[in-house]
């Protein structure tokens, strides 16, 4: 019997120890400096705006890592010595591993501003931004987002589902137009403002300012603006925790180095979820990939292999979902902020600006590449078979009823599709 140590105890690391115990008898330590218990990360921003206790975000019940033989360890991994396969936790207790899996997972980036490490300057991506955000909650009339990704937009819902002023701070000249083509972008910039938030596009953080008690008081922008708050929310994208690491012969680059089979450069290390970098990206995909999903993936992957099944990390098709503020959408394949020269793109947009869909297919053999849908739900399988079979738009134009996944009594919206499909076409014919 081997002793395996995670190190993480998020959607990776726990998928891990999971299948790891329902492959083997092996002896499991998941160390986690966070929270003593696995939790839905997803859902933080709903315990905030009170539709759920912090409890309801965690899947298991306590007792059941010690009746399935998971041992959990609280604290924080200071040292990571490969060549005694042993680990030192805040600079005291030592663990010695036979295989070791990282799933450290991400930390929000900071680059450099005066101010950033102030009382009042939270993220959201850890249990402790949760309670910082509360801590403060009381005291602010204005909060000052930094950076417009999906967790930027999410912490703007919060703050006003308690009724604070939101600026939302936003350097490129749309929101997320790096991910989104221009109808979607302009679509989603309507929608924020539509909200009662301040969206300043174009526009940097420069600096943080302190009061007299070291607390947050405004900040200043390279407009020359400075704008009074009292939490300002650093969500300008996610790097790889992985400091601790270095000197410990892990290569590192961004990420933990790994390959196809989630393997470091040393042998019996391991790396899954956000924290791993793939050595060659798999398709279209990027080499470091923060999301739930794949991170499940990864760590069902990964306790194959340890316990005997040693398999390549098959992720298949891209996918992903978010909301932004009432605005669901879901993408599948590859839908590029700019058409790529191979591609043909049909956009319908409902008169109401609050519902889009958008193909993407290839000139001359007319297959789908990508989807992009808001406010209408798409049924995953549908698409994942479309695009593995290779299907024709004109196949899942005719089709778009049994890709529909709203519920009944919804309004659907097939028929204004197709036909607004079908005059496009006469207009490229």
């Amino acid at each position: 019997m081997q002793h395996i140590v995670i190190i993480g105890n998020g959607i990776s690391g726990i998928t891990a120890a999971r299948h790891i115990r329902k492959l083997s008898q092996n002896r499991i330590t998941v160390i986690s400096g966070e929270t003593d218990y696995f939790f839905s990360r997803t859902a933080l921003m709903y315990v905030y705006m009170g539709h759920l206790k912090f409890e309801h975000t965690q899947p298991y019940e306590n007792w059941f890592w010690k009746q399935n033989n998971i041992d959990l360890v609280r604290g924080f991994v200071t040292k990571v010595d490969t060549q005694k396969k042993a680990l030192t936790l805040d600079r005291s207790q030592v663990i010695q591993y036979d295989k070791l899996i990282l799933a450290t997972g991400s930390k929000p980036n900071k680059f450099g501003w005066p101010g950033q490490n102030l009382d009042g300057v939270i993220g959201m991506y850890h249990k402790q931004d949760l309670d910082a955000l509360e801590t403060h909650t009381d005291r602010c009339k204005r909060a000052v987002i930094v950076g417009g990704g999906l967790i930027g937009i999410e912490l703007a819902e919060m703050l006003r589902s308690r009724n604070k002023e939101v600026t939302f701070l936003v350097r490129e000249e749309s929101f997320w137009n790096g991910v989104l083509p221009p109808e979607e972008s302009d679509m989603i910039n309507r929608h924020i403002r539509e909200h009662h938030i301040d969206l300043r596009l174009n526009t940097n953080l420069e600096e943080i300012i302190p009061d007299e008690a070291g607390l947050v008081k405004a900040v200043k922008t390279d407009k020359g603006d400075v704008i009074p708050c009292e939490v300002v929310g650093l969500t300008a994208g996610v790097s790889p925790n992985i400091d601790f690491l270095k000197g410990s012969g892990i290569e590192l680059n961004r990420g933990i180095l790994v390959n196809r089979h989630l393997e470091t450069n040393i042998p019996d290390v391991y790396a899954i979820g956000d924290c791993a970098e793939q050595r060659e990206p798999i398709g279209e995909r990027r080499a470091i990939e923060a999301v739930w999903y794949t991170g499940r993936m990864m760590g069902e992957t990964v306790a194959r292999t340890i316990c005997g099944n040693r398999i390549p990390y098959n992720p298949g098709h891209w996918f992903n979902s978010a909301k932004f503020l009432d605005i669901e959408y879901q993408t599948y394949g590859w839908v590029w902020a700019q058409p790529k020269e191979n591609e043909n793109q049909f956009y319908w947009e409902h008169p109401d600006g609050k519902k889009a869909i958008r193909f993407v297919y290839d000139k001359n053999h007319r297959t789908l590449l990508g989807v992009n849908s808001f406010g209408i739900r798409l049924r995953h399988e549908f698409f994942d078979k479309a695009l593995t079979e290779n299907w024709s738009i004109d196949k899942i134009i005719n089709q778009l009823k049994a890709a529909n996944f709203d519920p009944e009594f919804y309004s659907t919206y097939e028929k204004n599709i197709k036909a607004a499909f079908q005059k496009s076409a006469q207009t490229v014919s």
